[in-house]
């Protein structure tokens, strides 16, 4: 372990002098000269309550660099606390032994102003006593504060090394498993016995019923779910949310903690969903898969569920089963029909012995997930028991940033610090999870499911219920009317008279569908307080693949309505199997849980977001999609209430998007935002950036959607290609604009033959559209490269076309001979006619101010492009030994707005070579000085 001291300003903003003090910060080996800067400086930050935009380069330790920094900064943080506390107390209990009042140096800023408010109006023995008990409430709050630490400290110490204590938790769980066992015994011999009494409905369709419904208003303060929920009601500690995209990254920073000097000292909890997305798919670095637990439910017959949804209502049920069985018990009720399932892993006792087991020692999801199997106790909320006493959350940053997932999860970041990771794409993940779409079938087919269960179960539910299922019965029918359809036909034989894309505010889209009369935001409490999704799931279960439901009421209107329930359960029989669709999400049994999303949405305030009408083919084609522009308004609530946040990634070059649309938009201070951007460990020479402005013909290479697709433009860009083959070893990845142009040149190539010229001396692969074919792909990729290099002969390594965008421009290394050279065809700017697109630049144009000369929409299609691009070119580049070259083939990248929107550690070093001559040379001559026996395969 190393330490080493830095000169930190630590107080830049009092009276304007600068205090300079050293700080140690731990580290596991000798760090780079650009860690110790990026330490210093995040320590500064985070010291002074700042707002941090952050830029390592991947390979230059920065997880290790906030680990260090971060941690550094709230050991001191600690101490600097407890000695402050342990000095007001002493100064307090001073001045009560001699009977003193307190002095002015003790008082707070609030307090004086009261005093010298009051002083000639209120008489000095009143001022007394009112300074007396704010004296004894400091003093009680500090020792209160002093004792919780006390014992918190004393019962993880204790757990860390009492074994017997585990011994006993263990017995416990054993002696628990016997009870079950017996009582599950009794339970069949007494039902053999005596047969249950006949219902009118059937004791597995009871459940199904909804429960009576009380609205916010009308509600009374009743019992908790969990009556020793009282006793995990903790005080917070200071702490710092760590966020990372997936969980796969999330794995891996905890493996970096667990390498850390601070392994021992901190106390560390990993989140997660009860079942993450199957998208999250894991970083490949051709070292292996990073395979994660992404599921932290341990309940196998819940998580057969498949849905997200479908798990997290039925985990919610469970509890609320658990519950009412208790009340039921302590009140001395017998029910007669079967008893209601309740989760076996949601024990008060075994959950706390998990939480106090996370907290003694840094464990992974995979180790978290392990523990509680073992000691039957639930991972996903034995680790939000875990939170309070956390110092350090790590957890994926759709979970933070998502308002009601935040509050549910037991987050508070009240003067706490965020440090959000990989955060390239944070503004598009904040749309991404307020935004929502729902297709025309979707909305048909739980129009249909809901009024089928409204009609089956019409003499069992409350009228409060009944106004709600009527009034969403009716949404429904509405939006269904705005796609051009009728939901008393198939939504998949109408085909659109009007089709076409159409674009509304907020309030035009509710008013013209005729629901602006309706509070939404009742509704959505509905949905989520009555589970009516998760009632409508057990339904369909129960009659959607068997028989037509016969209802008292039946008619040739809900005769209609069974055999279109019917027909299309027939026809998408896969989808109430929990199946994977097309896109590899796990399928929705009942279309309202992800209907649900779209009216949440709809409930934003109408300057922040559009609804677009998608009028396509058949009206169970068609689409409502809600888009959001301001994501400010929901990272607001981040930055307003954190003491710090950082915002840190390897790429988050151009910076100016964060700034504008997430911190200044939201009333941050420009002086309250800190950049900091650091270099690349490697030296200057080993990375040879070049804009190439022209071709081996001298044709300007300018690849615009007007002439990109040209023949000429497409032969100049295989002639470069061929001879950049001809001079670099190793790996050549090349990136295209899109697919469809991928496959466009890769056709063109084939006809002309520069595909037989590439073969010569690089073997082509090309990126998969499908994601479970991408590892086969790098790994055939990497395995020709690794031959080619020990073998020699004719071929010198692979060349592998990938998209900018796609599956290959992110989270993968091209280290060393995997990626000695990056080409870049064209500028991959996105898609102007798309209509969000145009609906985002005109809502920057008219809140946003003008900066550099430019309109906010024009900063906005650069900066995309731009982003991409540099996700991109910095796949190569991966630790200090390894060197590359980057050609960019356009003449626009040469423009001076668009080299400041490149990485410092890329653009310090960049050549602009007008000719392909002058460029060539210097690739050539790069790779002679880099060239050794083994490099080429000459060997």
């Amino acid at each position: 372990m190393f330490l080493f001291p830095a000169m930190l300003d630590a107080s830049e903003e009092m009276a304007g002098k600068n205090q300079e003090s050293a700080v140690l910060f731990p580290f596991p080996y000798q760090p780079y000269s650009i860690q110790e800067n990026f330490m210093a400086e995040l320590y500064r930050v985070l010291d002074s309550g700042k707002i941090g935009i952050f830029e390592s380069p991947t390979g230059t330790g920065k997880s290790l660099s906030l680990i260090c920094g971060a941690l550094t900064w709230l050991r001191d943080f600690e101490e600097k606390k407890k000695h402050e506390e342990s000095q007001v107390l002493a100064t307090l209990n001073t001045q009560e032994n001699r009977g003193e009042k307190q002095g002015p140096a003790l008082q707070s800023p609030s307090t004086a102003v009261t005093d010298s408010q009051h002083a000639t109006v209120e008489p000095d023995w009143i001022t007394q006593f009112v300074q007396s008990k704010l004296e004894r409430d400091m003093v009680d709050r500090l020792k209160e504060e002093q004792i919780k630490r006390k014992k918190r400290e004393e019962r993880l110490e204790q757990i860390r090394h009492n074994v017997q204590l585990k011994y006993t938790c263990k017995r416990k769980r054993a002696d628990d498993d016997e009870v079950a066992h017996l009582l599950q015994l009794s339970k069949h011999m007494l039902s053999s016995e005596s047969p249950e009494m006949p219902d009118s409905l059937d004791y597995n369709e009871e459940e199904l019923i909804l429960a009576e419904y009380e609205s916010d208003e009308e509600k009374k303060k009743g019992p908790r779910l969990e009556e020793d929920m009282e006793d995990l009601e903790e005080e917070h500690v200071t702490k710092i949310y760590y966020c990372s995209r997936t969980h796969s990254q999330l794995a891996q920073f905890v493996h970096e903690v667990q390498k850390s000097p601070f392994v021992k000292d901190i106390r560390l909890v990993s989140l997660g969903s009860r079942q993450s997305p199957t998208s999250d798919s894991p970083v490949y670095n051709f070292r292996g898969t990073s395979g994660v637990a992404k599921s932290l439910c341990v309940n196998e017959e819940v998580r057969r569920l498949g849905a997200m949804q479908l798990i997290n209502d039925t985990c919610m049920e469970m509890q609320k089963n658990k519950y009412e069985k208790k009340s039921e018990e302590s009140e001395g009720k017998k029910r007669q029909h079967k008893s209601r399932a309740v989760c076996p892993f949601y024990s008060y006792e075994q959950m706390q012995f998990l939480r106090d087991e996370a907290l003694v020692e840094v464990k992974d999801i995979e180790q978290l997930v392990s523990l509680g199997k073992k000691a039957k106790a639930c991972p996903y909320y034995g680790s939000r028991f875990a939170i309070p006493a956390a110092q350090l959350v790590v957890l994926p940053y759709q979970m933070l940033l998502h308002g009601s997932t935040r509050k549910a999860s037991g987050i508070k970041l009240k003067d706490q610090v965020v440090i959000i990771d990989e955060a390239h794409n944070l503004i598009d993940t904040i749309t991404c999870i307020y935004s929502s779409e729902v297709s025309g079938s979707q909305l048909c087919q739980a129009h249909s499911q809901l009024l089928q269960y409204m009609e089956r179960y019409r003499n069992h539910l409350k009228a409060k219920n009944m106004m709600y299922i009527k009034q969403i019965l009716f949404v429904l029918e509405k939006f269904v009317f705005r796609l051009g359809g009728n939901v008393n036909r198939n939504p998949n034989t109408k085909d659109i008279s009007e089709a076409g894309t159409k674009l509304q505010s907020i309030n035009d889209f509710l008013f013209e569908s005729q629901i602006d009369n309706i509070n939404l935001f009742k509704i959505q409490r509905y949905c989520a307080k009555s589970m009516i999704s998760r009632k409508l799931f057990g339904f369909l279960e129960k009659y959607g693949g068997t028989a037509v439901v016969q209802t008292n009421k039946e008619d040739q209107k809900t005769a209609g309505f069974h055999r279109f329930l019917q027909g299309l359960h027939q026809k998408t029989g896969e989808e109430t199997a929990i199946t994977l669709d097309e896109t590899g999400q796990p399928r929705m049994a009942s279309p309202l849980m992800h209907i649900e999303g779209f009216i949440s949405a709809l409930t934003n305030a109408n300057q922040d977001g559009r609804v677009i009408l998608n009028r396509q083919g058949t009206v169970g084609q068609s689409t409502l999609k809600f888009l959001l522009l301001n994501p400010a308004v929901h990272f607001a609530e981040v930055v307003k209430e954190c003491r710090s946040v950082i915002i840190a990634g390897g790429t988050m070059q151009p910076v100016s998007d964060f700034k504008e649309q997430l911190l200044l938009s939201t009333g941050v201070s420009a002086e309250r935002i800190v950049e900091f951007e650091c270099g690349h460990v490697i030296p200057p020479n080993n990375i040879l950036p070049i804009v190439l402005c022209s071709g081996p013909s001298n044709q300007q290479l300018e690849f615009t959607y007007q002439t990109r697709d040209l023949p000429h433009m497409m032969d100049e860009t295989g002639r470069i290609l061929s001879n950049l083959c001809n001079v670099v070893p190793g790996g050549v990845v090349c990136f295209f604009p899109s697919y469809e142009y991928e496959k466009k040149v890769y056709a063109h190539w084939e006809h002309t033959g520069v595909l037989a010229r590439l073969t010569m001396k690089k073997k082509i692969f090309e990126e998969p559209k499908k994601v479970n074919q991408v590892e086969q792909v790098l790994a055939e990729y990497s395995k020709c490269i690794k031959h080619c290099k020990q073998s020699g002969g004719r071929l010198t390594g692979a060349l592998l076309f990938s998209v900018v965008g796609g599956k290959m421009s992110e989270g993968i290394n091209f280290s060393d001979d995997l990626g000695r050279c990056v080409v870049m065809v064209g500028m991959p700017y996105p898609n102007v006619k798309s209509p969000e697109l145009q609906e985002k630049i005109t809502y920057l144009d008219k809140s946003m101010p003008r900066a550099d000369g430019q309109s906010p929409g024009r900063s906005l299609i650069e900066n995309l492009c731009m982003k991409a691009v540099n996700q991109s070119i910095g796949r190569a580049i991966r630790h200090q030994n390894d060197y590359a070259s980057i050609v960019l083939l356009d003449h626009r990248y040469s423009r001076p707005i668009i080299l400041n929107k490149l990485p410092q550690w890329i653009k310090t070093s960049m050549q602009i070579k007008p000719t392909f001559a002058q460029a060539f040379a210097a690739v050539r001559k790069f790779f002679q000085e880099k060239k050794s026996p083994c490099i080429t395969g000459q060997c």
